[in-house]
């Protein structure tokens, strides 16, 4: 297919409104001085939240494109499912599914981060334009992944998760999970550095979910901190994840989903007080919305000057 049929690509391709070149094109000039929206695409079957919604390429295209427009700072475009019990999905699928959405989305003018365990799909989306390369492999990854990395030189967010999708919820014997995360993701830096890659572009990730139960994931966005001190930017993920739902919970039935949006934007508003590079969430304009409060409680002489 070519990129000039792809909607929103080329002329009167698509049923959305006339596409507009955004001035975000690079990592490099994305907002400074506040927490970034990475918006999440999944182009998938059996995403936990949206699986299905978006496995036709074009749809999954229409969808970044409102997403950008929007406010998303980033999209984020994951072709396998990495919820707790999902099937694998092989690299040629995975990559048949977002090459032509990473391609069609950074012509459009957006900043495109990759959500991928595959080496070679890294490789082939990096190829397509992307931007960013964001493994929830931890430390099951991929023996090449840091070598490519190094060879590119993106930016790389590197999460913490123990064992794969089939066998993590297993694997949430902690002794201190804060202590536990920091040192197993220090083990996988020290891997990525001693490959040659540079230290400004990993970006660190707790992993919420991976590998975790509901206290382990409160225990550490209460310490976030400590995740910071490791010197890297931090990205947070709690959007519509099954600990809020639990949190949610009604006559013993966890909130669906789409019903955790609110909870979502809360923890966003939390986590940009603490100044954390970049939330990863499905609701855009809700997030948006509380780091843009946030923006104003911490510096109200920000929001007078903008009107001025």
């Amino acid at each position: 297919m070519s990129l000039g049929a792809i909607p929103g690509t080329g002329p009167a391709t698509s049923p959305l409104p006339v596409i507009k070149k955004s001035t975000v094109k690079t990592f490099a000039s994305l907002p400074k001085g506040r927490t970034l929206i990475m918006g999440i695409l999944n182009v998938t079957e059996d995403s936990f939240s949206d699986g299905g919604k978006y496995l036709n390429v074009d749809d999954a295209i229409q969808h970044g494109l409102r997403m950008m427009y929007a406010g998303a700072d980033i999209i984020d475009v994951g072709g396998e499912s990495t919820r707790p019990g999902a099937d694998f999905v092989a690299p040629e699928d995975e990559q048949k599914r977002v090459i032509p959405v990473v391609a069609a989305l950074v012509k459009a003018g957006a900043v495109v981060s990759v959500d991928t365990t595959h080496t070679s799909t890294a490789r082939a989306a990096l190829d397509a334009g992307a931007h960013i390369i964001n493994d929830v492999s931890g430390l099951t990854h991929e023996e090449d992944m840091p070598a490519l990395i190094a060879e590119r030189g993106v930016p790389y967010v590197l999460m913490h998760r123990r064992g794969d999708q089939q066998s993590m919820t297993g694997l949430t014997d902690y002794t201190n999970v804060v202590e536990d995360v920091v040192n197993e993701l220090k083990q996988v830096r020290e891997t990525f550095i001693n490959a040659g890659v540079k230290s400004d572009k990993i970006i660190i990730d707790p992993g919420l979910g991976f590998a975790k139960e509901a206290h382990h994931n409160w225990e550490l966005l209460k310490n976030l901190d400590k995740l910071e001190e490791l010197g890297h930017d931090v990205l947070v993920g709690t959007s519509r994840k099954r600990f809020l739902g639990s949190l949610l919970s009604a006559n013993g039935k966890p909130a669906a989903p789409v019903e955790r949006d609110h909870a979502t934007a809360a923890t966003t508003a939390l986590a940009a007080a603490r100044g954390v590079w970049a939330v990863r969430v499905h609701n855009i304009e809700e997030s948006l919305d509380a780091v843009k409060v946030v923006g104003a409680w911490l510096d109200p002489e920000s929001v007078a000057s903008a009107k001025s």
